[in-house]
């Protein structure tokens, strides 16, 4: 199964570059056409979605997911802000042309980085979706991450209303770039501290950045020209899609995974993101008959209730993990206090008249706790 994959691997890249091309033939005569179209570039998105992050779980250890998946994530939003500058240079066709060899390289990527893992288990075991939704540790991550996902996508044809479309489009694309900082950032935290610290704290963040919208335009007639509400916009919505990026696009599937293919874990994780997208179709020509501050109010109402399963979620993160990680920082700080008090006492003694023997030495080198200091840092790591 893992060759199978990989070569499905190399060769969805392929699919990808020639769906990209295929934009050209977009007309706005032909529904029929555009219909095709549109159904083959999905396809060539979602069919080696969940593969692909499959394997990116396999090849990554839980203690080091998050940062590694952070790292990922911010590559791509600082390649998706340089291509969308570069693009803008070049013509619809050359643009094409462009983003179809940018998938290219991708299955050329992958066939010079790819490893070959270890064969299946007989334990491991791929999982229905019926399953997966009967477990609870999933629906604690899966509700609260469908409902961001909902508010997100609701509310993208009322905030095109607010800034005015050009301008819209223009922070969109500059969040990535925000985005992929926090992504980081995130990732780091969530290897360190846990997987729900992160995820909660992308909530919050967003709950204050609709609340913040909300006061504003209730007081306002319009907040399309007020930069300074722009500017807060775009830092904490591409903060906390940095955050929530890295921990549900790659991260909390893989690890809710454990020893079992992992594939229908990320996509039924993919489903609320993607399917939501139809949203702001949907609600696009109501946008201006829907009250700004309403909006934002309830937005703010939902996000806030997508925190409380996640109160009762548990971390993917292993315990064990992280008072390892304590520990290891207690050695440390120990050992470094252990030095600084040596040094003190040797400078203290350095007058003394009569030469010291070598087993006073190697007691004066041995301070209070640099022993148990020593012997937790040689015994865990």
């Amino acid at each position: 199964m893992p060759r199978v994959r990989n070569k499905a691997l190399c060769l969805w890249p392929l699919l990808g570059g020639v769906a990209t091309l295929c934009i050209g033939a977009l007309s706005s005569q032909n529904v029929l056409i555009n219909t095709l179209i549109a159904v083959f570039l999905g396809s060539s998105v979602g069919i080696g979605l969940p593969s692909c992050l499959s394997y990116f779980a396999e090849s990554t250890s839980i203690e080091t997911r998050g940062f590694v998946g952070g790292l990922t994530w911010g590559g791509v939003g600082i390649t998706v802000v340089l291509f969308a500058f570069f693009l803008l240079a070049l013509g619809n066709w050359e643009a094409f042309v462009a983003l179809a060899i940018w998938r290219l390289a991708g299955a050329v990527i992958f066939s010079i980085l790819k490893r070959n893992h270890e064969k299946p288990q007989s334990d491991q075991k791929s999982p229905s979706y019926l399953e997966l939704i009967q477990k609870r540790e999933i629906l604690l991550y899966f509700v609260p991450w469908t409902m961001f996902s909902l508010v997100n996508f609701v509310e993208i044809p009322i905030l095109s209303k607010v800034f005015g479309a050009t301008t819209f489009a223009f922070v969109q694309t500059a969040e990535f770039g925000i985005a992929g900082l926090f992504a980081v950032i995130g990732g780091i935290i969530a290897d360190i501290q846990g997987r729900k610290r992160v995820i909660i704290s992308g909530f919050i963040l967003l709950g204050i950045e609709y609340a913040a919208l909300s006061l504003f335009s209730l007081g306002t007639p319009g907040i399309a020209d007020s930069t300074p509400m722009l500017y807060v916009y775009l830092i904490l919505d591409g903060a906390t899609w940095g955050l929530l990026l890295s921990m549900f696009f790659t991260t909390i599937w893989g690890d809710l995974g454990g020893n079992q293919i992992k594939e229908k874990y990320y996509a039924l994780g993919g489903l609320p993101y993607l399917l939501s997208n139809f949203l702001s179709i949907i609600i696009m020509p109501y946008a201006d008959k829907i009250p700004f501050g309403l909006a934002f109010t309830f937005a703010s109402f939902f996000l806030f209730m997508a925190v409380i399963p996640l109160m009762y979620a548990s971390e993917t993160l292993p315990e064990k993990t992280m008072k390892d990680r304590d520990l290891k920082s207690y050695a440390e700080k120990a050992l470094k206090q252990a030095r600084k008090e040596n040094d003190k006492k040797k400078g203290n003694e350095s007058d003394k008249a009569e030469p010291e023997t070598e087993e006073d030495k190697e007691d004066d080198q041995q301070p209070p706790g640099y022993d148990e200091a020593r012997k937790l840092a040689e015994k865990y790591y």
